[in-house]
């Protein structure tokens, strides 16, 4: 899919894979002084960004809409959600980029109404008003030990401890009494329509749906809808359904043991070579090849020999 808005898993880093598990925790500064402080722009395709903000301040965009970011302050972006920063050089707090479907399928199971809160942007200012802040800080520094560890568990015990710092930014927002993604005066209309879009997506791209389906709901017209799209996300509505496929087909191919057939059911496909050809033309490989070559690569390196 080609773009004017630039995808990277981390700002300046290529994209990583939408399938590959991942959770990251820097200070703002490490990556925004490399850039001025001015961070273009951009997306990223399947991860989700937490932001604590505690010193400088400064502007955050999102699909469209800014905000004046009030200290201490917690930054939620989802996945895909086009959005860039204008710091002040005094600038502090950390960041969390993380994999957003692992984190939701954890949700999902152990904390269902947190869906929410990781599904949609929010800003939440002066978070120190509220008693359940002071979790946050020891939540960042037990993600952050466990990811410089390395050590057994950590598979299990850094989601479970994100899906915690998520269930304390539930609680906050609840008591700033913040509706998510729905601030009247900074989003606009068009991000509201792309997010139901969106929102739409994520519930029934399994069926395949057509474009005219998804505007239908939405309420405007299919072309209406690509040219939100392209406004807000920089992609068209077709785009978006087809990433959103595409995520779910690699995670499958990667992390689960269904047969290609059966993967191609799963996602409505109506059979395994009208799948194959559709994977193809979106990665230039078969989803056999995919799967071989995602396999060799997550292979452990050989131990060698005790001499």
């Amino acid at each position: 899919m080609s773009s004017s808005i630039p995808n990277y898993a981390l700002y300046g880093d290529e994209a990583q894979p939408g399938w590959l598990d991942l959770i990251q925790i820097e200070t703002i500064p490490e990556r925004s002084s490399l850039y001025d402080y001015d961070i273009a722009p951009h997306v990223h395709d399947g991860l989700i960004q937490l932001l604590h903000v505690t010193e400088g301040g400064g502007e955050v965009f999102i699909d469209g809409a800014s905000w004046q970011i009030e200290l201490p302050a917690l930054i939620v972006i989802p996945s895909r959600h086009v959005h860039g920063f204008h710091f002040r050089r005094s600038i502090d707090g950390r960041v969390i980029t993380a994999a957003q479907r692992p984190l939701e399928s954890l949700a999902a199971v152990g904390s269902p109404d947190v869906l929410a809160h990781i599904r949609r942007p929010c800003v939440l200012p002066r978070v120190d008003s509220v008693r359940h802040a002071e979790a946050l800080a020891p939540l960042f520094d037990a993600i952050a030990r466990e990811t410089r560890l390395h050590s057994r568990g950590e598979a299990t015990a850094s989601p479970a401890l994100l899906l915690a710092l998520f269930v304390h930014v539930a609680r906050i927002a609840d008591a700033l009494q913040v509706r998510v993604g729905e601030d009247a005066a900074a989003r606009t209309r068009k991000a509201a329509q792309v997010d139901r879009f969106r929102a739409l997506v994520d519930s029934h791209f399994r069926e395949r749906w057509p474009i005219e389906r998804y505007a239908q709901e939405v309420g405007v017209s299919a072309g209406q809808l690509s040219r939100l799209c392209r406004d807000v996300l920089g992609h068209s509505a077709l785009d978006v359904v087809n990433a959103r496929v595409m995520h779910e087909a690699e995670r499958e191919l990667v992390y689960s043991i269904l047969g290609v057939k059966q993967i191609a059911a799963v996602l409505g496909f109506a059979d395994e070579a009208y799948f194959g050809r559709f994977f193809k033309k979106q990665t230039g490989r078969t989803p056999t090849e995919f799967r071989l070559s995602v396999q060799q690569q997550l292979a452990p390196e050989p131990r060698s020999g005790i001499s």
